[in-house]
């Protein structure tokens, strides 16, 4: 069930509306057809979008957020947008995917927007307001799993799903077996995995992560996993695998952690993220990290 949310314009309707919102940076634009370049993706997580514009939470409204934000990842110009699941609010209302439809449409009419599941996402409800397109398949039943290549890397946006509105996280046995066929494939080209839950051994966080994990190491050409649902902007490294908390866009969790997203840009041998920070702790604002495969 990939959930991936795209209305490319014409070619003259693009160019006049990119020229328009960040004046002709098109120049130096890289194909997704050339392996040897870099692909750029912007990184979005746990947005809580409510069917109230008005909502708010700790003071922040995740609407004005996520406006605010839009402008800046469409200026990026992605080739790919990933949003890592809690898209909507909390129980995950086909008003509340309604609103984050409309809010996301300028990112999906210049690059495939991939929508992961979190927590406060209701599957069903999900694909009432973003239905598969005509030739998707799923890889795992039952399951919303996305699979894309640019720039010599693979992208792996998972399912982690298991109950709405309540906290912990499961893959379950079809995706980990999935994920184990997936990495025995001879493909040596990078992998970076994406799942909604925190990957810690609490109640609430993905509660299969050492097994998925157990799987992964193995494999050389796993080389990092994102995740949100913690609503912090955090990087570490466990043995080769990089693992990369993404900040929330809805609101934070703790005054020392920004809102905003990750403007990233990946090539075989590593990745450059940007922190964009656009409320809570600003101070890593524009804030470059460089993780560097060939390191691990």
């Amino acid at each position: 069930m990939p959930g991936i949310f795209h209305l490319p314009m014409s070619r003259k309707n693009f160019l006049g509306s990119s020229a328009a919102i960040v004046g002709g940076l098109l120049v130096g634009q890289v194909s997704a057809d050339d392996d040897t370049q870099a692909a750029r993706l912007a990184l979005l997580s746990d947005t809580h979008i409510p069917a109230d514009p008005t909502n708010e939470y700790r003071r922040f409204k995740p609407v004005e957020n996520l406006k605010k934000i839009v402008p800046q990842v469409v200026a990026s110009q992605p080739q790919a947008a990933i949003l890592n699941g809690d898209a909507a609010r909390l129980t995950g209302e086909v008003e509340d995917y309604t609103v984050l439809k409309t809010l996301l449409q300028p990112i999906a009419e210049i690059a495939p927007l991939h929508i992961g599941l979190g927590n406060h996402d209701d599957r069903a409800k999900f694909f009432r307001v973003f239905p598969q397109t005509g030739n998707a398949k799923s890889v795992v039943n039952g399951k919303h799993v996305s699979v894309f290549e640019l720039a010599g890397t693979r992208f792996v946006v998972l399912d982690s799903l298991l109950y709405v509105d309540k906290a912990a996280g499961l893959l379950g046995k079809g995706q980990r077996d999935w994920v184990k066929s997936f990495l025995d494939q001879p493909d040596d080209r990078p992998i970076v995995f994406f799942v909604h839950h925190s990957l810690g051994d609490g109640d609430g966080d993905l509660l299969d992560f050492d097994r998925v994990f157990e799987l992964m190491v193995p494999h050389r050409k796993v080389k990092a996993i994102f995740y949100g649902h913690s609503h912090r902007y955090h990087v570490e490294q466990r043995q080769h695998i990089y693992l990369v908390n993404q900040p929330a866009i809805g609101y934070n969790f703790a005054d020392q952690q920004p809102v905003g997203w990750l403007d990233a840009t990946f090539t075989p041998t590593g990745v450059q993220l940007v922190l964009n920070a656009i409320g809570g702790n600003v101070a890593k604002d524009r804030e470059a990290t460089k993780l560097d495969w060939a390191r691990v």
